[in-house]
C-alpha cells in the first residue's frame, strides 16, 4: 500500500472500448496455468469433480512435480490416471502407460538425462478441458480424454514395432530403494484380453488401493510381465511390489491404438463395472465431445467482460481449476470406501468424493460452491456428513482416497458443513454431532497431528507452546473449528454442547498478548514465550509456533470474532493501523521460511491460505476503501496467464476460488457467518449462474485499472450502503452494481451499522 493515499496498481492493461462494449460471455481457460512456479497443476484430461484425471507426468522427484507435472521438466514419463491438483504434498499418478518404440526400456531415467531411459522430449502440447494431446520425440502422437470413470487414450504410433509399457510401480517421490512403498500388486491378462491390476501404497495416504481394467482396441501381438526387480515372469500374470508389463505390436502404426481404463477404489469388479458403464465403444472423438460439453456446460457458470483478455483467461482458468475437485470417489453401482477403511453402499443418487483439501478450501472453495454448486454441493455436504460418522478421528480433515491423511491443522471439515447449515443447504447435520463432539472433548479419541493439544486446549485455554509445536496457529484455528462445530451442537438439539464450544471459541484471545499487539506463543504456566519476533516462526528451535505462517500472519487469523480482535489491539484507528504495518512493512524472512509463505506484500502472504481474508479486514474497522484497493492489487498482482501465474500452490482450487469471488468484488471472511464483505470488482460486468438457477449479474460503472475505489453500490437498484451482502440476499438473484471511481470514497460503509461483522 502506498502511503494513506492509496497504492499503485501495477499489472492491468486498460480495457479497450471494445471489450467494454462487449457482452459478457465465457472465456477459454489456459490449462498451463499453474503448471509452472510452485502452482503445482496438471494439464491433462479430466471430467469435472471426476474419478480420473488422465495426465502426463513429467517427474516425481521434485517438490514441483506434486501433481506429476512441471512445464520446465522438458520430458514425458508416460501417462498415468490420477493427479492431485495444485497440493503442496504428492500422491496418485496410478497406472502409467508409455507408448514406446525400439527395445524394452523399464526406467525412466532422470530428468537431466532423458535418453537413459524411456522418458520421451516432446513437442505440440495441447491442452482444453476433457482433452490433451502431445507428440513424443519417437514419432507416437498421443491423446487423452476421459469419462468420469475412466481413462480414453489414442496413441498414433510410426510405422514400425512399438510397445505400451504400463508401469505400476510408478510413484510420485519414487525412491526404488525402499520397496516399503508399494506392499503388494498384481497384474493379470484375462482371457478376454482385459488386463487388470491392483496395488496398495503407502505414500501420503498411506495403504490406500487402486484397482484397474484396461482394454485395447488391437490385441497385443506379444505380452511380456515384469516382477520386482525387473525380471521377466511368464505367464499371463504377476505378484509382487513393483511390476510392469510390455504390450507388443509388430505394426504399431498399422491403425491408432486407443485405450480404455476404468478405475476404482474398491475392488476390481468395480474397476470393471465402470469400464462397461462408461467407455461402450472404440471413438475417441466421441468421448472427446461428450467431455467437452460437460465442460462447457460447467463454465458457463462464469461470464465475463471487460478487464483485460489475460484477465478473462485467468477467471477462466481459475473457474476450471476450481471445478477438478474434490474427486469423485463412489463406483457406479454406489460403493465406496469410507475413512474406516470399510467398504460402504451409498444411498440412490448419493456421491461419495475425495481430496478435500479442508484447509485451504474452507476459506474460499466451499463458500462459491454453496454460490453455484445447487445438487452437487449437497450431495458434497452430505458426503462429508458421512466420513464425520465413519471416521475413527472425527470430521474429516485432509481425506485422500479412504485414507484420513490428518494433513494441517484443525477439523475443518465442521466449517463447510456449519456454513452450508447456515446457507440453508438441507443435510442431516446432526448426523455428525456425535462424531464432532468427541473430536471435541473426548480425550480418549485416536489422535493425528492436526488435533495434537485439544486437551490441554480446553483445560488451560490454549495450546502451550512448552509441549505441542505449532501451539499458537493450533489455538486460533481450534477456536474458529469450535465456532463452527457449535452449528452442529445446534442441529442436534445439544445446547450445553454448543455453549461450551461458543465459550471455547474465544481462546484466540488467550494467545493474543495485548502489551505487544501480537498473537504469540504461551508457556504452560502461562508465561509468553521468548524470544519474539513476529517476522520469525517460534521462540524454540526444536519446533515452530506457527503453522505455515509468522506472528504478523498468525495475528490476523481470527475469521470469527473480527470486532473482539479490533477491541485487543486498540480501537478501530489501532487495528487500521496495525493492517497498514502489515501491508507496508519489508518482505523478509527469516532463512527457514516454508516454501510455502509467498505473494509477499509487506508480511501479508497472498500465496498461502492464513492470510487470504486479511485484505478485507480494513472493513470491519471503518476503511474499507483500503481493502478496495489492496485487493485490486492482490487481483492484478498475484495472478498471471502463464505457466507460472499462480502465486502459491493453488491448493485444490482455493487460490482460484479467491479470485473468482474477488473479481466479482466479495469475499466470505467468515463462510459461517454467510456474509461476503464487498471489495473491488475487476470487471466491468459479471454473470454468475447460481445454483438454484438463478442470476447474479455484478456490474462495475466506471471501472478502470486506476479506478478501483467503490463510491456507492446499488441491489436491484436500490442503494445499498452496507460493506457487506449475505448469501440468501444474493442467491435471490439480481443486479449487484458499484459505481467506482479514481479516488476514495471515505464514507462508503464506514458506520459502525455498515460494517462486516454486524447483523441485519
Amino acid at each position: 500500500m502506498a502511503g494513506a493515499g492509496g497504492l499503485a496498481l501495477a499489472g492491468a492493461a486498460p480495457s479497450t472500448k471494445a471489450d467494454a462494449a462487449a457482452p459478457p460471455a465465457v472465456a477459454a481457460p489456459d490449462l498451463f496455468i499453474g503448471t509452472g512456479g510452485t502452482g503445482h497443476t496438471f494439464p491433462g484430461a479430466s471430467m469435472p469433480f471426476g474419478m480420473v484425471q488422465l495426465s502426463p507426468d513429467t517427474g516425481v522427484e521434485r517438490w514441483e512435480n506434486c501433481s506429476g507435472y512441471h512445464v520446465d521438466d522438458g520430458s514425458i514419463m508416460g501417462f498415468s490416471h490420477t493427479h492431485l491438483s495444485g497440493t503442496g504434498i504428492g500422491d496418485m499418478l496410478d497406472v502409467l502407460v508409455v507408448p514406446a518404440t525400439g527395445p524394452v526400456l523399464l526406467e525412466p531415467g532422470p530428468r537431466e538425462n532423458p535418453d537413459a531411459g524411456y522418458r520421451q522430449r516432446y513437442s505440440d502440447e495441447r491442452a482444453e478441458p476433457g482433452y490433451y494431446a502431445v507428440s513424443l520425440e519417437n514419432g507416437v502422437r498421443a491423446e487423452l480424454t476421459v469419462t468420469e470413470r475412466t481413462g480414453i487414450h489414442r496413441y498414433r504410433f510410426p510405422a514400425g514395432p512399438g510397445h505400451l509399457l504400463i508401469d505400476l510401480s510408478h510413484l510420485i517421490a519414487d525412491q526404488p530403494q525402499i520397496p516399503a512403498f508399494i506392499d503388494e500388486a498384481a497384474l493379470t491378462l484375462d482371457a478376454d484380453g482385459t488386463l487388470t491390476g491392483t496395488r496398495r501404497m503407502f505414500r501420503w495416504a498411506k495403504g490406500r488401493r487402486i484397482f484397474f481394467a484396461m482394454q485395447l482396441s488391437r490385441t497385443p501381438d506379444r505380452v511380456q510381465f515384469y516382477g520386482d526387480g525387473d525380471r521377466p515372469v511368464d505367464g499371463r500374470g504377476v505378484t509382487g511390489k513393483r511390476l510392469k508389463v510390455a504390450l507388443h505390436f509388430d505394426d504399431a502404426g498399422a491403425d491408432p491404438i486407443v485405450i480404455r481404463s476404468g478405475i476404482s477404489a474398491v475392488d476390481l469388479n468395480g474397476a470393471r463395472a465402470n469400464l462397461r458403464a462408461e467407455a461402450k465403444h472404440w471413438s475417441f472423438d466421441r468421448y472427446r465431445a461428450v467431455a467437452a460439453k460437460a465442460w462447457s456446460r460447467e463454465l458457463s457458470v462464469l461470464k465475463v467482460a471487460g478487464g483485460t483478455a489475460d484477465q478473462r483467461t485467468i477467471a477462466a482458468t481459475a473457474l476450471y481449476h476450481a471445478s477438478l475437485g474434490p474427486t469423485l470417489f463412489s463406483d457406479v453401482d454406489g460403493r465406496t470406501v469410507g475413512l474406516d477403511r470399510k467398504v460402504h453402499q451409498l444411498k440412490p443418487g448419493e456421491r461419495a468424493y475425495s481430496a478435500y483439501s479442508l484447509w485451504d478450501t474452507y476459506r474460499a472453495f466451499h463458500p462459491l460452491q454453496t454460490l453455484i454448486g445447487g445438487e452437487r454441493t449437497r450431495r458434497m455436504i452430505a458426503d462429508l456428513i458421512r466420513q464425520t460418522q465413519q471416521s475413527p478421528f472425527g470430521p474429516p480433515v485432509w481425506p485422500l482416497q479412504g485414507v484420513e491423511t490428518g494433513c494441517m491443522i484443525g477439523w475443518h471439515g465442521v466449517s463447510a458443513m456449519a456454513e452450508a447449515r447456515a446457507k440453508g443447504i438441507k443435510a442431516d447435520y446432526a448426523a455428525a454431532w456425535p462424531n464432532t463432539a468427541r473430536r471435541s472433548f473426548d480425550w480418549t479419541m485416536p489422535d493425528l497431528d492436526n488435533s495434537r493439544g485439544i486437551q490441554a486446549y480446553d483445560e488451560l485455554g490454549y495450546v502451550p507452546a512448552d509441549r505441542i509445536f505449532e501451539s499458537v496457529s493450533r489455538t486460533l484455528e481450534y477456536a474458529y473449528d469450535d465456532y463452527a462445530a457449535a452449528h452442529l451442537a445446534d442441529a442436534a438439539g445439544d445446547r450445553a454442547g454448543a455453549e461450551r464450544l461458543r465459550r471455547r471459541s474465544g481462546n484466540w484471545a488467550n494467545v493474543f498478548d495485548r502489551s505487544i499487539g501480537f498473537a504469540r506463543g504461551r508457556m504452560a504456566d502461562g508465561r509468553w514465550a521468548e524470544p519474539y519476533d513476529p517476522i520469525g516462526f517460534g521462540h524454540s528451535k526444536r519446533w515452530r509456533d506457527f503453522t505455515e505462517s509468522n506472528g504478523w500472519q498468525a495475528t490476523f487469523l481470527n475469521q470469527h470474532d473480527v470486532p473482539g480482535l479490533i477491541a485487543a489491539i486498540g480501537g478501530d484507528a489501532a487495528f487500521e493501523a496495525k493492517l497498514d504495518a502489515l501491508f507496508n512493512g519489508p518482505s523478509t524472512l527469516p532463512a527457514d521460511a516454508p516454501p510455502d509463505i509467498s505473494g509477499l506484500v509487506g508480511q501479508y502472504a497472498h500465496g498461502n491460505e492464513p492470510s487470504h481474508h486479511v485484505a478485507y479486514l480494513y472493513a470491519y474497522c471503518g476503511a474499507a476503501w483500503k481493502t478496495q484497493a489492496m485487493v485490486r492489487r492482490l487481483l492484478t498482482e498475484m495472478y498471471a496467464a502463464k505457466p507460472d501465474g499462480i502465486i502459491g500452490n493453488d491448493d485444490c482450487g482455493q487460490m482460484s476460488a479467491w479470485f473468482i469471488l474477488s473479481s466479482l468484488g466479495f469475499y466470505p471472511v467468515d463462510p459461517v457467518s454467510t456474509q461476503y464483505v464487498l471489495g473491488s470488482p475487476l470487471f466491468d460486468r459479471a454473470e454468475l449462474r447460481l445454483g438454484n438457477g438463478r442470476r447474479l449479474i455484478v456490474e462495475a460503472a466506471g471501472n478502470a485499472p486506476d479506478a478501483p475505489y467503490v463510491q456507492s453500490v446499488r441491489w436491484r437498484g436500490q442503494p445499498w450502503t452496507r460493506g457487506w451482502i449475505d448469501h440468501a440476499t444474493l442467491m435471490q438473484g439480481g443486479t449487484l452494481r458499484f459505481e467506482m471511481g479514481r479516488t476514495p470514497n471515505r464514507a462508503f460503509a464506514a458506520a459502525p451499522q455498515d460494517r462486516p461483522g454486524q447483523r441485519a
